[in-house]
Order: C-alpha cells, then structure tokens, then sequence
C-alpha cells in the first residue's frame, strides 16, 4: 500500500500536463501512486495520461466514458486509490521539488492527523511567483494536531482541496464524495474541516497554483456559476444534520456572503443578463441560512447587508463609488486616443456600429506581406469551398501585384482598411493585426502562425531579453485574447504554444496550409518555377535560408556562400535568402554578384523557393519543417549554436533530433556535400523520422479541413489525414542533382 495517492482530475490542459505529472514522479520521495482520470478531455490529456502509465507503473491512467466535470473525475480517482493518503492535484498545477518528503515528514511528525494543510504560491503567467499572503496561518507552532475549534483562522485560507493531504480512511469513513458543477470545494473542504479529529499544518510552499490568463473554469462566462448556490446549500445541509456542528453556522455565512459578493463582482463570471437573477438567488440564499454573528468590516457588512435584502441597485451604486476615481483617469485616456486617432478611427468607430458581414473574410500576413504563406492558401480554398465568400487581403501598396484576381488588395491605413477590419466576419493573419483593432461579437479570428516552433516564442521570452528585446508582453497577450482559433501542424505546436500564448481560444491541429501546394505541384510547374527564378537548366539548386540572430544587432553572413559555391562546382547554383527581421523584411548581410548566387529574399513565396530547389541549407529557420514534406534534402549549419541557444533558447535539441545531417563548421560543410553525405541513406533517415514527428497532417488537404470547421461550421467529416506511405511527393527537376560528385 503506497504513502500517497495522487489524483489528478485533467481535462484541456494538454499544455500543461507533462508539467503536472514530471514534478510528482520527479519527487525525492518516491512511495506514492498517481491516478490520472481523462474526464474525456477532448485534447491529447488522454494520451498524455497513457504514455506516462506505459512508462512507470505508478501512473494509472483512467478514462472516463464522458465529460463529468472535475468532482465526479476526482470520486472516479478515489475509487480507484490505495495510498494511506488522498492528495490532490489539477492538472495545470505542479508539486514543489520534495514537497511529497516534507509532506510525509510532517504527517510522521504530528501522529497521521486526518487532514494536513500545506501552503501554495501562485505562479503567473510571467513566470513569478507570490506565495499566499495568509502563509502564517499555517504557523506550526503549537499542539501537532488539533481540532478546527482550536485554530478557526484556518478558514480564512482558499477553501480549495489541493492545499491539504487527506487519511483515506477517514474520507472513506465519514463518506466525503465531490458533488457535480462548479465550486465542488466548497461543500466538501468546509465539511471535511469540521468534521477532522485532528488536524495538522504545514508551513511550506508544496504547490504551484498556476494562475492561467484565461480558459479555466472561474474566468470563463457561464451561467454555471449559479451552481455556487446549491454548493453552499449542501454546506449548509451538512451542518444542519449534525447540531454539533451548528456553532460553525455563523462563519459559514459570512464566508457564503463573501463569496458571492466575490462572484458577483467578477466581470467575467456571469453573462450580463443573468447578473439580475444571480443576485436575486444570493439574496434569497442569504435569507434562507441568515446566521449573524461572524464579525465583518463595516464596508463588508454594508455589502452583505444590501445583498441579503435584494437591494441591487443600491449595491451597484456603491460598487461603482469606488469604481469613479478610476473610470475618471480611463475616460481621459480614451480622450487623448480618440483625438490621436482623428478621422481614420471616428470612420472606424462608425463602422463599428455597422451590422457584420457575413461573407467578408480579411487575410493578411505579417508586416501586411505579399499574398503568401497559411492565409493565402486559406483564402484560395475558402473562395472555393463557400459559397458567396468576399476575399479581401491586407498589403502594402507593393504587394497588390501579388493578391489573385477576385480578392480585394486593401492598403492599410486607409478607409477602405478599417471598415473590412470593423464589418467583415473572418479576420485570417499569421501575425498580428493592428493593435487599434476591436473584435467584435461574431467576428471569427483564426491565428495561422508561421510553421513549427523550434526556436522559443510568446511568453517564453520573459526570461530571454535578447530576443524578447522591447516585446511588450501586455499587448502580446491582449492580441492573443481576440483569437477564436489557433492553427497548429503538430501536437509540438499545439503543447508549446498553448503554453507559450495562455488564453482560450480553440486549437485547431489541422496540419500546415502552406503545405498544401508541395501536394499538389507537378515536375512542369517546378520547371517553369525554377526557369521563373533563373535557375540554369540541370544545375542542382540549394536554397539558404538562415534564420534571424537576436544576439547580434548587426545581422553579419553566417556563411561564406561565395567560397561554397566555389568549391561545389558549377554544376551548383545557391538561393540566398536573406533572414526575416522581427518585423517580416529581409535583412540583407551581403551583396554579391556572383553568376550562380541568386538573391531571392524579396521573393514573397517561400514555398515556391522551396519547390525550386533541390535541398535546403539552413539552421534554425521553421522553413526546414514545411522543407521535409518535399523528401528532399536539408543540411542544418549550427556553428553558432552555443550563443544561439543562450541567446533565444530552443525547444528541443535539433542536433539530436535534426531533419538530415549537420555541420558544425564550414569544412564540415564543405566535406557533407564532398563526400555526398547531404543527400545519402543517413540524410534520408532522418528526413523521415523528422517528417513522421512534425507533418502528421501535412497531406494537401490542411486548408480544406481549416476552411470546412471555420468557415462553414463542419465538425464531422473533415478530410483524414493521409497516410505518409500514400503521399506523393513533389520530384524536383534534377532527378539526380549534381550529376557528378562535388568538387573544386
């Protein structure tokens, strides 16, 4: 029989469930069981809970046929234990290193108490920290264990059920089980307190409460939140079957009060036309389980007093007393912003009045680029899956060339710009709209993002101020809050930017758009392509495509590409393009007139670089994961990898896992495409094994599926993937590039 027994509830935190479970099995202390219960979590909390179970016999892993909600998945967890005691922890939160040793330490210390309080810290967004400002309730000084009668202060703490371990046997005995809904804590902490024959505390951090912007349960807009009234009443219930009980009357009303003061406060808690009735419940409640005597603040009791006579017009009127200093310093900044934006935003703001329309879809891409990249090929099939679709595309004046016949070119900053971004229902970027840009309701905004992470994004730049340089990580976040969907390749993707962009929009792990072409283009076309781009008949064609160094303010060559195609022969020519800087341009690093170096970094289409060439030369560009889907070689140049990784960090170690083989210096380099090894079995195995990782749904169909679920609200019947072995890939022009081997 084990110490402890783990249960962790997980249901939409795929994001953070490696997290949760690697900081138990991590634990210095290690007699303990985890049971993970997959509340038929529609994410990948399901796999997740099985890989774990598959890799340590400690884990199990329980799926229950049907979503429950978070109480009927902890009873389904407690059915199954075994250990002497009931920890347990949600599926975004981790344990403190040792904290299940100290935990253990201290239940020996103080006689196997039927409860044990520990502390918590609350861990942001941002990466810090704030440990619960009541921690010296938990003052260990004093009797080991004692009865709540003898430190009642123990109720001021969150009435939660993961800041404390629980003796099985006394759960089980007293028949403590988790009711359904939302605020399931509270009729099982507040009766598992008063009815403990001993208790004991804990003055240590054991848990990580992670504090997730956006998309847990208490922030979310719901008129679930009225379940907090039949929690209280089973409370209440509780404590009215045992007249023993009864002296805990008083303060359980008075923390009822507080609560939903605290709920009704909450602005997105209830949707707006349930505020009314919430409060007339409230009121009815209070009158239902009026017990005086608990002593509040005077402001406090003046609330409580408003609420139980169903006085809410008065209270609002107090409420927003205290709200007039702050709304006084907002209206005169929204002043000075109505003035700055002058006459483009009042023609804005009329728009904003304006019914949507229903058939207007907007696509742009960073830095209001050429028409290119997951937009573009969004916007491509949704003209042809949707009836009736008006296309418009945001670009710069330089740019309209490249928009197809039938979509609309606007320019940004124009009055054309702001009335499609106020009145057309879709909005499609891989970057950022304006940030002036308000989201209406109905509008539908799907973020394409720009390939597969590799090198480290979003709010996993806090800590890294090189690359992060003047982000403003407010405005960050703002922005991600306007997203209704999120598109992702791959479950790296999805896990790493869920994290990396907290809030609670809908993943979409569809594959990658921008792919779809790679599928659906003929050797004629890569021909013709390659003759476009002035790539001389037969000659082998290397694109080299590095990425931006966020360590150097002054973007040097990272490669002497003059002396490569010196030493490759002229049987070779190179694609140079140049890095994209932060904001979308190219940076040039050299000029060179070189007959068989072509400079395309204005080219808008990567992808058609792609499909141009016969390998790729690159080192931590996303390129290289759209790159592998055409079975054609990449060769990754890392000698700066050190001050790279310390610089802006990557997810994982791409010397270890890389798409074909790697050269850490140029006469490395030099000798792979000497000696053939760019392109031989080696480089093919492990274009493979990194296809396999990171294009599992890369089969020409990814913007068909985006455009059915966004566009035309299908759910069922979306294209499946193709399996690898059925995909054809795209053969380049040179079926044996290079014709001889490599030489001076």
């Amino acid at each position: 029989m084990p110490r402890f027994t783990v249960i962790v509830p997980a249901f939409r935190v795929q994001a953070y469930l490696h997290a949760c479970l690697d900081s138990v099995l991590s634990q210095s202390f290690e007699d303990y069981e985890i049971i993970v219960v997959d509340d038929a979590s529609p994410d990948a909390c399901g796999p997740i809970a099985d890989e774990y179970a598959r890799r340590d016999p400690r884990v199990t892993a329980l799926h229950l046929p049907r979503n429950a909600g978070l109480g009927p998945a902890r009873n389904a967890g407690m059915e199954r234990a075994s250990g002497d005691y009931l920890i347990f922890l949600d599926g975004d939160d981790t344990l403190l290193p040792d904290a299940l040793r100290a935990i253990a330490d201290r239940l020996g210390a103080t006689g196997d108490p039927d409860v044990l309080m520990y502390d918590y810290a609350r861990t942001y967004w941002s990466g810090r920290s704030v440990r619960n400002v009541l921690a010296d309730r938990l003052d260990e000084r004093g009797p080991a264990s004692f009865r709540l009668a003898d430190r009642p202060e123990l109720l001021q703490l969150l009435m939660v059920v993961w800041n404390k371990a629980y003796r099985r046997a006394f759960v089980e005995a007293e028949g403590f089980t988790f009711p359904p809904g939302y605020y399931e804590d509270t009729p099982w902490t507040y009766p598992v307190l008063m009815s403990a024959g001993s208790i004991a505390v804990l003055d240590a951090v054991c848990v990580s409460y992670r504090q997730r912007r956006r998309g847990n349960i208490l922030s979310t807009t719901s008129e679930r939140h009225f379940d907090i009234f039949d929690q209280y009443d089973r409370v209440f219930a509780y404590v009215d079957a045992r007249p023993e009980l009864a002296v805990w009357r008083p303060v359980l009303f008075r923390r009822m009060l507080d609560h939903f003061s605290a709920v009704y406060a909450s602005r997105d808690r209830l949707p707006l036309p349930s505020r009314p009735a919430f409060f007339r419940l409230a009121a009815a409640s209070c009158r239902r389980h009026h017990t005086p005597g608990a002593p509040a603040p005077l402001p406090a009791q003046l609330r409580h007093g408003l609420m139980r006579l169903g006085a809410r017009r008065t209270y609002r009127a107090l409420a927003a007393s205290r709200r007039l200093g702050h709304g006084l310093s907002r209206g005169a900044a929204a002043l000075r912003r109505a003035v700055r934006s002058a006459a483009l935003q009042a023609h804005y703001r009329i728009q904003l009045l304006l019914p949507l329309r229903s058939r207007d879809a907007v696509f742009a891409t960073r830095g209001h680029g050429a028409y290119a990249c997951g937009p573009a090929a969004i916007e491509a099939k949704a003209r042809e899956l949707v009836p009736g679709l008006r296309t418009a595309w945001l670009c710069r004046p330089v740019h309209a060339h490249t928009v197809p016949t039938g979509t609309q070119p606007l320019a940004p900053g124009t009055f054309a710009y702001w009335s499609a971004l106020a009145r057309a229902k879709y909005l499609v970027n891989n970057a950022d709209f304006d940030r002036r840009l308000v989201k209406r309701r109905g509008q539908i905004l799907l973020q394409t993002h720009r390939g597969t992470p590799l090198r480290t994004i979003g709010t996993d730049l806090l800590d890294r101020p090189a690359a992060a340089r003047d982000t403003d990580f407010e405005q960050l976040l703002r922005t991600v809050d306007t997203w209704d969907f999120a598109l992702s390749a791959n479950p790296h993707s999805t896990l790493v930017r869920e994290r990396a962009y907290p809030s609670a929009y809908t993943t979409l792990e569809y594959g990658s758009p921008r792919t779809d072409v790679y599928h659906r283009t003929g050797p004629a076309e890569v021909a013709r392509l390659r003759e476009t781009l002035g790539i001389p008949a037969g000659a082998t064609a290397l694109l080299h495509a590095p990425a931006h160094r966020d360590y150097r303010r002054v973007q040097r060559p990272v490669l002497d590409l003059e002396l490569l195609v010196r030493v490759l022969g002229p049987q070779f020519v190179i694609l140079e393009r140049a890095p994209r800087t932060p904001n979308g341009s190219g940076s040039r690093t050299r000029t060179t007139t070189h007959p068989r170096i072509i400079d395309v970094s204005g080219h808008p289409s990567p992808e058609t670089l792609a499909l141009a060439s016969d390998a790729l030369i690159t080192d931590y560009a996303s390129l290289m994961f759209d790159y592998v889907n055409l079975d054609r070689p990449v060769v990754l140049y890392l000698d700066d990898i050190e001050a790279y990784e310390a610089a802006r960090g990557t997810y994982f170690d791409i010397t270890s896992f890389p798409p074909g083989v790697v050269a850490r210096s140029q006469d490395e380099l030099f000798d792979i495409f000497a000696t053939d090894h760019w392109r031989g079995s080696r480089s093919a195995q492990l274009r493979a094994a990194f296809r396999a990782r990171f294009c599992p749904y890369d089969d020409g169909h990814a913007a068909e599926r985006v455009v059915r679920r966004v566009f035309l609200g299908e759910t069922d019947g979306l294209p499946l993937p193709v399996p690898p072995s059925a995909r054809r890939a795209v053969l380049p022009a040179q079926q044996n590039p290079a014709g001889a081997r490599a030489g001076g």
